[in-house]
This record gives structure tokens, sequence and C-alpha cells, in this order.
């Protein structure tokens, strides 16, 4: 329909207004496709007779959220994905990866898909000592043979992803050798070694240096995307509607537990007391992995980002002064009911800031006036001109 298209006209536009360099180029692909699908989605209510706040409802039985999920950037690629397809990606960018730099890529395998932290620390530290032998003694033979059968190196090292390519990298290969049986008459029988080639014996500092890279490396970690939006002033900023990806809980999970809570609160409300509810409000929060966090400012635009719930308020004052104009500028930041968020070590998840809340900046007392007649002299917002462009409207 014609106002489906002046609506795709209009969203295409507001994303090329937003700043050119801040995010990867996958990311804004991936709000285009977003914007398409939702036109498709339109295009499909209208033929119905719906819009589509109705066909989404009608679909999810909620409103639409005021985020579409929780997005994590990979820091190889700096592709943005989604929290269930960060770990397709982090493998994708690691494998291709090898092309470029095969020692580093696995010992990026090692560190990042091995889970078990105390099982990687043997394992690192195992194989750092088959390449120290080989270093300190290079005139003796057996330090460069590792056999693929024996009893450590099968419970330390082949058990752990990426392990053999990282001596396939660091100039190992495999060979077939006889070896001596146990009786006094037995037969030599061939096993399966890792022998280090000739000509590594010229490299060995190289060998140094790359031992070291494997025992300080650490995993490969995707990033947090903040999901970084400005909202023009509106009385929804208040309003929050979480997708699922906020919270550890399966979204089955959370009606069945919703329900169960209701019923207790139904047969035991006059008997629980303050304590036992301030437990049990801790407990909620340890449900949520992730908070949405808005920040209104004086003159009423909201800033608005995603945070895991475990970092500290710290974290909240950086992101604000990241998004100022004047970067100088000091403010405090007031939690739900004016209280000031002094303690800046504070989790969010230890000061009631999950699953979301609405925040104030107030400029520092000292400097509020000067900042208030400058604004006003240049009609200009404290936040950057170019978050400014992009600002969207909350409905």
């Amino acid at each position: 329909t014609d106002e489906a298209q002046r609506a795709a006209a209009a969203a295409l536009a507001r994303l090329e207004l937003k700043p050119k360099g801040k995010a990867p180029c996958s990311s804004q692909e991936a709000i285009k496709n977003q914007v398409r699908k939702e036109l498709m989605a339109e295009a499909a209510a209208s033929e119905k007779g719906l819009s589509v706040e109705e066909k989404e409802q009608e679909e999810e039985g909620a409103a639409a959220p005021s985020v579409s999920g929780v997005y994590f950037t990979c820091p190889l690629t700096g592709a943005v994905v989604r929290k269930d397809q960060k770990e397709k990606q982090l493998r994708e960018a690691i494998q291709a990866y090898f092309s470029v730099d095969p020692v580093a890529a696995s010992i990026m395998e090692i560190h990042t898909f091995n889970k078990d932290r105390e099982k990687v620390r043997a394992c690192v530290e195992t194989m750092a000592k088959y390449l120290d032998n080989i270093y300190l003694h290079p005139e003796e033979e057996k330090y460069r043979k590792i056999k693929l059968q024996n009893k450590v190196f099968q419970e330390r090292i082949s058990c752990l992803e990426g392990t053999h390519k990282f001596f396939q990298a660091v100039g190992f290969e495999t060979k077939t050798l006889p070896v001596p049986g146990q009786g006094k008459n037995s037969w030599y029988t061939p096993e399966e070694f890792y022998v280090l080639k000739e000509e590594m014996l010229s490299r060995l500092e190289e060998l140094k240096e790359r031992k070291e890279r494997l025992l300080s490396s650490e995993p490969v970690r995707a990033q947090l995307h903040r999901q970084l939006t400005v909202f023009r002033p509106s009385p929804a900023a208040a309003r929050f509607e979480l997708p699922h990806d906020f919270f550890n809980l399966t979204a089955e999970e959370l009606r069945r537990e919703q329900r169960l809570r209701t019923e207790a609160v139904e047969k035991a409300s006059m008997l629980r007391t303050r304590a036992m509810r301030e437990k049990e409000e801790q407990r909620e929060m340890r449900k949520y992995n992730y908070t949405l966090l808005r920040v209104r400012f004086p003159d009423g635009y909201i800033l608005q980002g995603t945070f895991y719930a475990r970092e500290s308020v710290s974290v909240l004052y950086n992101f604000v002064r990241e998004a100022l104009r004047d970067d100088w500028l000091p403010f405090e930041l007031l939690g739900p009911g004016g209280l000031k968020l002094t303690d800046e070590n504070l989790a969010f998840n230890e000061c009631g800031l999950v699953p979301s809340a609405l925040l104030s900046l107030a400029w520092d007392a000292a400097v509020m006036a000067d900042v208030e007649a400058a604004a006003a002299e240049e009609q200009r917002s404290a936040l950057r001109p170019e978050l400014l462009a992009g600002a969207q409207s909350l409905s």
C-alpha cells in the first residue's frame, strides 16, 4: 500500500541519519532487514484490516518490546548478532582466522570453546612443558617426539578442542614410528607420534614466543552491544516491554514462575514479613542477566542502553559521559524515587536497577546555571549532535 511504502521510506531515511562509523555495516544491514520484515508484517496485517500493533498483539499477546532483543558484537569481525547466534559467529570468525594466523586461531579455539577453565589450565601448562623441553634441550631427540597414545597426552590434551591444530600450526607433523613391545622377545609395534619438523630447530625463539602466547591468552568473548538509542522527550519514558532475551528463564518457565508466585501471594500475603519480601525480590533480580536503562536529561531527551545486570554503576556513568557533547561536564544520576547513585561500585542488580529503570540526570549544582544558560543561548542539547540526528520517537 501507499501508506506502507511511505513508512518504509521514512524508516530507511531514519537509518541513514544515524552516525556513520559508529556501528558495523552488518549491524546497519540487520536493522534494515528488520525494517523490511516489519513492513511485510504491516502488509499482511492490512489484508486483515489490522494495524501492525494489533497484528503483533494478536500473534504475541503483548505490546512491542522496548528493544528487539539482546545483541553482541564479535570482536574479530565487528558483526552484531543476536544472543543465541554469538557462539556460532565466534566459531565462524575463528575458523576464518586460520587463513590469517593458524597459531593464533588454534590458541583462540583452545581458550574459547573448552568451557572447563581448570582443564584448560592443565592442558596449556602440559603443552607448554612439551615446548619448554624442546627449547631447553634442542639436542635431545626424545623431546621432539610426543606419543599420541600417551596417557597424559590423552587425558589432558587430546580431548580438548583446538589442541591438535595448535601442534600442527607450530611445526609438528604426524608420523608412525616403531615402538618396542613390553616383553623380552616382543616385536616392534607402530604407533603415532607428533614429531617436530627439523626446520623448527633453527626457529626455537619463535617456538618459545608461541608457548608464551598459549599460556597468556584469554577466551575470545563477544561484547554486549549497548544498542545506544536516543529518544525525543516522551511521557512514555517509564514504560518498558522487555523481550525474553533479558531473562535467564525461558518464556514457559517465566509464566510458570509468575503463576506460582501469584498463588503464593494470594495464600500468604498477610503473613509475609518485609524481610521475606526483600529476600524474594533479591532472588527475582538474580533471574535477570541484562537490564535496559534509560537516562532522562533535563531537556527531556532520553538516552537508552543495554547492560549486564552485574555491571557496576560506574559503567553507566561512563556510558552517559561518552554521549555528551562536552564530556567534562559534572553530573549526577538519580535512580527511581530521586535517590542519588553515589556508590559507583554497586552492581545494577544490587541497587534495584534490573530488569529496567528510568533514571534522571542532574547537572552538578556548581555548574548548572552555566549549563542552562549555554543551552538556552545556543538552543542545543547536551547530547552529541550525531546522536540527536538519529533521535527516535518513543511510543
